[in-house]
């Protein structure tokens, strides 16, 4: 089993700006708001977080067990 990674880079779609930022582990994130052109971002439809739309590493929760699995809460 591979070790869950904590950390992923989230782009903005509308202006390309990107940023290392921690995921949670015991909840989902379902908006960032981008510090550069401060647009506010949501999951696309069918992902569970900004983070599986928009990152460079899917939550936790997807790691460990997919996307059934993803942000049943604890």
């Amino acid at each position: 089993m591979t070790d869950v990674l904590l950390t992923s880079v989230l782009s903005c779609p509308q202006c390309g700006h990107a940023r290392t930022e921690a995921m949670p582990t015991n909840a989902c994130q379902w908006f960032y708001e981008c510090e550069a052109c401060h647009s506010v971002l949501w999951p696309k439809t069918g992902d569970c977080c900004v983070f599986c739309s928009y990152g460079t590493v899917p939550c936790p929760p997807v790691q460990e067990g997919g996307r059934a699995n993803c942000c049943k809460g604890s």
